[in-house]
């Protein structure tokens, strides 16, 4: 589950650059910031048109008035990158540089701070977190005191595995303007430390400032903080969050494919496998294949359960093309599944190479594990395990890791942390975990 909210917070919480956006938006239409609650509401109804649409109509009689104006296309950067958070649909971010190539034709950047911004948001979109820290830093030199430039370098920072910078970065963006993109960011980081409990604290302060005028960030931090609540082993708990975040933002396929993991704990398989289809219809993800996939699997369903494996490489290829890659999530998958296990470590090890993150140490050390490589894969998992982040796949990856190395205290140890963080981890793995429990034990 890591894996993937750390994946959105990149278009996502880390990408939560989006909300950052939204200072942009304000900016371009002169209206000043207002702090409401969710509780504030009126919500749009469905049947009408979201946030993002109407800024992009915005923005586009904007650029048409005045196409000299870097301003407009600003603006329509702004609201592209938004819906792509929206619909997990990546093109938008493609539409979104190319309207800001325009924007840094019609005005060079030393006359153009708020799209120096946006590229930063847009770097991070695609992955490219060394650049993005770069734009980052050159635009807080700009301008000291704007907040947002904090929430990007701490994204960045995270991705590159500096987390000491990025907890630097996130309080003094706190310090600056508490509110929902520093709350957001605060959880997550509290979360890295294995602070559950601060981070379910601050994901709820988060969704308490979203404003009612923007649904879909009321249901991003409802799903995120119902992901912590799950974490904290308060299903019920999560499940209420889920259930909020699609009454203010019903389809939406986050907190679709947050409600199947629900239900798949629950025990309640057919409604999760039913949760994930319509996730998958509104946004195929890869990791809402690997779980159909795997539920098929598990119901010997082969064909179907085909189908969707076949689907996380498609995915995986599409998304290459659009700079927006699943490398990581690809290599997890093969090694989960004992496929293409040099493919799997190649890919792991790239990443490895250009960020020092948990996650990417987690992936590379699962890999080395599934091919053999044990000492390598113990030092990888321990750089995995240095912040104290209570995830069961960690666990479960350390676990299968002192097996393999004959170190059954610790491996009983870590396997049974990761059936108490979350019985019903993963579709497969959990089962995989609880048989080598009972084989340790014998």
């Amino acid at each position: 589950m890591k894996d993937i909210r750390n994946k959105l917070l990149i278009i996502t919480g880390i990408i939560l650059g989006v909300l950052a956006v939204a200072a942009v938006i304000r900016a371009v239409t002169n209206r000043a910031p207002r702090v409401e609650t969710a509780r504030q509401k009126p919500i749009a109804a469905a049947s009408r048109p979201t946030a993002s649409d109407r800024q992009i109509r915005v923005a586009q009689d904007q650029v048409e008035r005045a196409p000299a104006d870097p301003r407009g296309y600003n603006l329509l950067c702004a609201a592209y990158m938004k819906k792509a958070r929206e619909t997990g649909d990546f093109g938008f971010n493609a539409k979104a540089e190319a309207v800001l190539t325009r924007s840094f034709e019609v005005a060079a950047p030393k006359d153009n701070y708020d799209a120096i911004k946006l590229k930063a948001t847009l770097l991070l979109s695609y992955h490219r977190f060394g650049e993005a820290l770069e734009i980052a830093r050159h635009a807080q030199a700009l301008q000291p005191q704007d907040h947002d430039n904090y929430g990007a370098i701490t994204d960045a920072l995270v991705e590159l595995g500096d987390y000491q910078g990025a907890f630097e970065a996130a309080q003094t963006m706190m310090d600056m303007r508490p509110g929902t993109p520093s709350y957001s960011r605060v959880s997550y980081l509290r979360g890295l430390q294995g602070d559950t409990e601060g981070a379910i604290e601050a994901m709820r302060a988060a969704a308490e400032a979203a404003s009612p005028r923007d649904p879909e960030s009321i249901a991003w931090c409802r799903v995120h903080l119902g992901d912590e609540l799950m974490n904290a082993g308060k299903l019920a708990a999560a499940e209420r969050e889920y259930d909020i975040a699609l009454y203010v933002f019903p389809k939406y396929h986050l907190a679709l494919a947050s409600k199947a993991r629900a239900r798949l704990a629950s025990g309640d398989t057919e409604t999760a496998i039913e949760f994930y289809k319509q996730a998958q219809a509104r946004v195929p993800l890869p990791e809402t294949a690997i779980a159909l996939g795997d539920l098929y699997t598990r119901l010997n369903r082969s064909e179907e359960a085909k189908r969707q494996y076949n689907l996380v490489e498609f995915i995986e290829r599409a998304g290459s093309t659009e700079s927006q890659t699943y490398s990581r999530q690809l290599a997890l998958f093969w090694a989960d599944h004992d496929m293409k296990l040099d493919e799997a470590l190649a890919i792991a090890r790239r990443e490895r190479a250009a960020r020092a993150d948990i996650f990417t140490c987690d992936a590379l050390a699962w890999c080395l594990y599934k091919k053999g490589q044990l000492a390598e894969a113990k030092a990888t998992m321990d750089e995995a395990l240095r912040l104290g982040t209570r995830d069961a796949r960690l666990f479960y990856h350390a676990g299968m890791i002192y097996n393999g190395l004959g170190d059954r205290r610790n491996a009983a140890k870590y396997l049974k942390l990761a059936l108490q963080v979350n019985p019903a981890f993963d579709v497969l793995q959990a089962d995989v975990a609880r048989q080598t429990l009972r084989t340790i034990a014998v």
